[in-house]
C-alpha cells in the first residue's frame, strides 16, 4: 500500500508560497478543490499531485491568462492554452508595451524638466532656441478669466486644429499693457507645438526667433506675488550690469492644474537680456 501525504490548507499555503485566501478563491472558482475535506472537521487536505495544478495556475496567470481561461483550459483536459489565444496574448503584449514604452518617454521627459528647474541656481542665464507656438491674444476683464479662456476656447481649438506639443510642454504668457492694470488685460498665450497649423479666428501660428540669453528666475507661490520675484529679479539684472532686450516670458510649470495648494505653484519668469 502506497501511503498518500495530506497537507493541511496552511501547510500547503506555506509550502507553495499562496495565500489560504486565494486557495479559497480557486477552489471556489473549480480550479483546484481541496483532495480531501473531512465531513467532521471542514479541515481541507492537500496532496502532492496538487502542487503541480498550482503551479501551472501561477504560470498562466503570470502569462496573462484569467482564471477563467485556465478553468477552460482544464475543463478541456489540457493545461495548455491553444495556439490562438497565445497569438491573441502575444498582440495584447506588444500593444502593452508599446503603450508603456510611450508613458516611460514622457515620464523621462517630464523627470528630466524637473531635475532641470530643482537644480536652477535662484537666477541663471540661459539661451531660449526658435520654437513654433500658437499663440491667442485676448484682452481679459481680469486674470480670474484666464483660466477658463485657456480651458474653454484656446485648448478646444489647438485639439480641434489637431495641435502637437512636444512634451514636457512649454507655455507661457506674455502681458501687451504699457502699465499695471487689474483689469481689460492685453495678454498673449503662448505654447510650443511641433509644426506650423493653419490660422484660425482664435489661434494664430509663429515661429518665435531664438533669445540668445535670458535671465530666468523660478518663482514659487501664487500669482498675486509676482510682484516680490520681479522686485528681486530686476535688482539682481541692475546690480550685474544687464541690459533687458526683450519682452519678458511668464512660464507656467505647476499651477491648479496639477497643485491645489498655491504655495506649490511653480513658474519660471525669463527676461531677454544682454551686458556690455
Amino acid at each position: 500500500m502506497i501511503y498518500r501525504t495530506k497537507l493541511k490548507i496552511g501547510e500547503f499555503s506555506k509550502m507553495m508560497q499562496v495565500t489560504v485566501k486565494t486557495l479559497r478563491l480557486y477552489e471556489q472558482k473549480g480550479l483546484l478543490q481541496p483532495n480531501e475535506v473531512d465531513e467532521w472537521t471542514g479541515y481541507r487536505y492537500y496532496s502532492i499531485a496538487q502542487m503541480q495544478r498550482l503551479s501551472t495556475i501561477r504560470t498562466l496567470q503570470g502569462m496573462g491568462f484569467s482564471l477563467a481561461e485556465i478553468k477552460e483550459f482544464f475543463d478541456s483536459d489540457t493545461s495548455v492554452p491553444p495556439l490562438e489565444q497565445l497569438d491573441r496574448k502575444i498582440a495584447d503584449c506588444e500593444r502593452q508595451l508599446h503603450m508603456l514604452q510611450g508613458r516611460m518617454q514622457l515620464l523621462s521627459s517630464m523627470r528630466d524638466s524637473r531635475k532641470e528647474i530643482n537644480k536652477m541656481e535662484k537666477f541663471s542665464i540661459q539661451t531660449l532656441p526658435s520654437i513654433i507656438v500658437a499663440s491667442h491674444r485676448e484682452i481679459i476683464k481680469s486674470w480670474q478669466d484666464f483660466g477658463p479662456l485657456c480651458v474653454d476656447v484656446i485648448g478646444p481649438e489647438m485639439h480641434r486644429l489637431g495641435c502637437r506639443c512636444p512634451m514636457p510642454g512649454y507655455c507661457f504668457t506674455v502681458e501687451h499693457n504699457k502699465e499695471y492694470t487689474p483689469t481689460n488685460i492685453d495678454v498673449e498665450y503662448c505654447e510650443q507645438v511641433e509644426e506650423m497649423g493653419h490660422d484660425s479666428a482664435i489661434i494664430q501660428f509663429k515661429r518665435l526667433p531664438e533669445v540668445p540669453s535670458a535671465l530666468c528666475m523660478a518663482h514659487y507661490g501664487p500669482y498675486e506675488r509676482f510682484y516680490e520675484s520681479f522686485t528681486e529679479l530686476f535688482r539682481y539684472i541692475e546690480e550685474q550690469g544687464y541690459h533687458i532686450v526683450g519682452q519678458h516670458r511668464t512660464v507656467y510649470v505647476d499651477g491648479v492644474w496639477n497643485q491645489k495648494d498655491p504655495e506649490k505653484w511653480l513658474s519660471i519668469i525669463q527676461v531677454p537680456v544682454n551686458k556690455d
